[in-house]
């Protein structure tokens, strides 16, 4: 798929959420869109989400008080850092350059930031039965 063509799915493709808070959800879907453009981009595949990833937006949502504050500004701001750069990639790929160095850089600090974000969840508590 040319690197054109990811444009609108990152900012027009919003999958629909549902859960304890879809606000978060939509974002969270929307951030991993925009991460599958970025891996497009530098010739990587994506990557499935795991159950833990997936259900992170649910997880803080039950966490609440700091920890969801911290993971919605957390999301917000990895948006706007995925959005600005794959705006720069594509800038430069339309200048007939390779953005394939800066799409792996950004690929890698996604991979960091989502790391630190999942971070924020509570400890899995089991019952033992």
């Amino acid at each position: 798929m040319p690197p054109e063509s990811l444009a609108p799915a990152l900012l027009g493709g919003r999958a629909a959420a549902v859960g304890a808070d879809s606000a978060l959800a939509a974002r969270w879907n929307a951030v991993h869109e925009a991460a599958a453009v970025v891996a497009a981009l530098a010739a990587q595949p994506a990557g499935a989400l795991d159950g833990r990833t997936r259900n992170f937006p649910d997880t803080m949502a039950q966490a609440g008080g700091q920890r969801l504050a911290v993971a919605r500004q957390g999301i917000d701001d990895l948006a706007v850092i995925l959005e600005t750069g794959i705006r720069a990639l594509l800038a430069v790929h339309a200048r007939g350059a390779s953005p394939l160095a800066a799409a792996q850089a950004l690929q890698a600090e996604f991979g960091n930031a989502r790391d630190a974000l999942l971070a924020l969840a509570p400890p899995e508590q089991h019952l033992l039965g």
